[in-house]
């Protein structure tokens, strides 16, 4: 682990010893297994951090404008947790600062002094840059940068009362069982005052859905074929992108988006760094996300196994996309003054109004 502090910023890393091993360990297995698959969290090198950006800027997307929406709308209500006691704004899969500062800039600003942000992502150039952008423009606030990988490494999230926010749908990319485990993961860095408040994308008409990942513009299909250029440069490989080709579908059984790669012909390809050639039929494909859609209650019966429950629920008028402010379950039980002031917050919008634009 390296770390660096300058004014009131500090950067650790933590991938520096195995990241290497476990994107290796990762790409052997997936594509070994069938059908082949490969982690998401590949998607995000530099370039890819980068067209993920454009993707939430395109008219199909919904997720990040309707999400975007409700933060800004709900910011201080969600906030009210820094007005009178510090603590920590923990953000993992941090990314892109875009809409961390939904929040900060619609609170009073001498909330800042009572919050250290703490962004956890697998990108430097996201954990840094939006570093020096936020502490450019909210003066008081500090932030502890953390550039790891949230599915290996929440022990290094650091002692304290928190909030962690898991946005943009990202809990959705995970199996039931993968996510059950991150859920209970999560739940045991918390204490009884910790909030968890998690953005969820919520089950709609399948047309919208679909669009959504096969963008006109073709964005979607750039940023899912270079997790490949990402596997070629870290594990010398020669996958060829113009011998596969994007294709993403919902998934009305599994009520989840599933994003492939497939297969244009018959080849094989050779992976030096893992010492291994995988072959290719024509299309055959490789997963590389699924992106699951939640109804109310699959989303309470996730949150129950974990552990944890609903105290406060923002969504838009459309119920498109809801962000889910959550706490431990025995925290329900205290029947303290403070827990109800918790659950009597307004959790859906009062008025109907017009959906984000």
């Amino acid at each position: 682990m390296n770390g660096r502090s300058v004014n009131r910023v500090t950067v650790s890393n933590y991938l520096n010893d195995d990241f290497s091993a476990r994107i290796a360990d990762d790409v052997r297995r997936g594509l070994s297994r069938t059908p082949k698959a490969i982690p998401s969290k590949y998607f995000y090198d530099s370039r890819g951090s980068r067209l993920f950006d454009r993707i939430c800027e395109l008219p199909e997307y919904y997720p990040t404008r309707t999400e975007i929406g409700i933060l800004r709308d709900r910011a201080r209500s969600i906030m009210s947790f820094f007005e009178k006691r510090p603590g920590l704004l923990v953000e993992i899969g941090s990314g892109s600062d875009v809409k961390i500062r939904q929040l900060l800039e619609r609170i009073d600003p001498a909330w800042l002094r009572h919050i250290r942000y703490v962004p956890m992502d697998i990108s430097a150039d996201c954990v840094i840059g939006g570093a020096r952008r936020l502490l450019a423009d909210f003066q008081g606030l500090s932030v502890e940068g953390i550039i790891a990988d949230f599915t290996c490494h929440l022990e290094q999230i650091p002692p304290g009362r928190k909030m962690i926010v898991f946005l943009g749908g990202t809990f959705g990319n995970f199996t039931p069982a993968e996510g059950n485990d991150l859920l209970m993961r999560l739940a045991a860095t918390m204490g009884a005052e910790d909030r968890l408040l998690i953005g969820l994308d919520m089950v709609k008409d399948r047309p919208i859905i679909e669009a959504a990942y096969n963008d006109r513009a073709g964005v979607t299909a750039a940023f899912n074929l270079n997790i490949l250029n990402h596997i070629n440069q870290r594990l010398d490989a020669n996958f060829d992108m113009n011998l596969f080709e994007h294709h993403a579908f919902f998934n009305p059984n599994e009520e989840r988006i599933e994003m492939h790669l497939r297969a244009r012909d018959t080849f094989t390809v050779q992976i030096a760094g893992l010492a291994m050639a995988s072959f290719f039929r024509r299309n055959e494909t490789i997963r590389t996300e699924i992106s699951q859609k939640f109804s109310r209650q699959s989303a309470h019966a996730r949150f129950r196994k974990a552990g944890l429950e609903a105290v406060a629920w923002h969504t838009d008028a459309q119920d498109w996309f809801s962000l889910v402010e959550l706490a431990k379950k025995r925290f329900a039980h205290v029947g303290s003054a403070a827990h109800a002031a918790w659950t009597q917050k307004t959790s859906v919008y009062p008025e109907k109004r017009e959906a984000p634009a």
